[in-house]
């Protein structure tokens, strides 16, 4: 008879409109056996820590046709997770590996369908599997590198620059020589970008009366590459200020996510006289160049050429509080929760 444990679960109450609530979602406790079914190729997870990422509020609303499936009322909401397995009918995982990948909100989960990866450095920060080493370090390398196509000594401009992916495309593009201006929501992460992670010039876009000009004062001859996580006037105002045949990787807009109706972006106009190319991607989409990104960024870590900096919230119980705190700023860097000691 396999073992019963309790398992507490973090559920979506209802489908949110406008911006989230801790009381959109609530704790529940259920009881789960630590055993996978005979035959169904699924894996037992015990969830370590648990990602906070901005793409989890569409996840919140039931859009059609999303690249990511919205998320079911009355059910655990999921995202990504560093875990350990418990149980495997996977051939693919054994019972003590390591993992990181898609995992519910949950000190437990019966995963059926892995979208899972092996651990392999165990050298480092096993929290780092939710930032730096997993999706945001995975989209911060396709944006700049194969999206943007990053050369050496260009202008790069960054939004929401002190967050999970942020703060790493500031740090990739420093590596390469470039100069680089980070937009961040309060005066500590303006002195993180400059002070912690190397960024060239940053300034705080709430004290910025006109943006335009904000960037006009700090690329005077104009941006290369533009890294967006933000939308809404943030994106109005880099268009007139990138330069003949810039580079815009679109990657989030987190300004619109929790709105109604979403803000129009009226300087369209500067992608053809300008010749710009505006790419969005997906970083699932990508996950093939994962043992290359692996291969590039561990050695940096090691040597200390990349810093990377978390905000950890302890326990399952403070996971909604630290999800809502990602569309105010209130992490920084970033938002991890710890579910269960390693």
């Amino acid at each position: 008879m396999a073992e019963l444990v309790r398992n507490k679960q973090v559920i979506l109450k209802d489908f949110v409109s406008g911006f989230p609530k801790e009381t959109d979602m609530y704790m529940t406790e259920s009881s789960i056996e630590l055993k996978v079914p005979k035959g169904s190729n699924g894996v037992l997870l015990k969830n370590l820590y648990l990602s906070c990422d901005p793409y989890m509020r569409p996840r919140m609303t039931y859009i059609e046709g999303s690249y990511v499936e919205s998320f079911k009322p009355g059910l655990p909401i999921s995202g990504y997770g560093v875990a350990k397995v418990l149980d495997s009918e996977n051939p693919e995982f054994s019972k003590g590996d390591l993992v990181w990948g898609m995992t519910g909100w949950e000190e437990y989960s019966l995963i059926t369908a892995p979208y899972l990866f092996k651990i392999q450095h165990t050298d480092v920060p096993l929290s780092y599997y939710t930032g730096i080493l997993g999706m945001p370090g995975m989209t911060a390398y396709v944006g700049f590198y194969e999206v943007c196509s990053a050369k050496h000594g260009e202008c790069v401009f960054i939004s929401a620059a002190s967050g999970a992916v942020g703060q790493l495309v500031g740090q990739f593009a420093k590596l390469l020589g470039c100069y680089v201006v980070g937009s961040a929501g309060s005066k500590d992460k303006v002195d993180l970008l400059k002070n912690k992670f190397g960024f060239d010039e940053a300034f705080n876009y709430k004290e910025e009366a006109d943006l335009n000009a904000a960037l006009k004062r700090y690329f005077p001859e104009g941006i290369d590459v533009y890294f967006e996580n933000v939308g809404g006037k943030t994106l109005d105002a880099v268009l007139p200020n990138m330069k003949i045949r810039g580079r815009i990787a679109a990657c989030g807009m987190i300004s619109q996510y929790n709105l109604d109706k979403p803000e129009g972006v009226h300087n369209l106009m500067y992608l053809v006289s300008k010749r710009l190319r505006m790419e969005g991607f997906i970083v699932l989409d990508h996950y093939h160049l994962y043992p290359k990104f692996l291969e590039m960024i561990i050695p940096h870590i090691k040597e200390g050429k990349l810093v990377y900096v978390e905000d950890m919230a302890e326990g399952l119980e403070s996971a909604p509080a630290a999800l809502i705190g990602l569309f105010s700023g209130q992490n920084v860097g970033k938002q991890v929760v710890a579910v269960a000691p390693e």
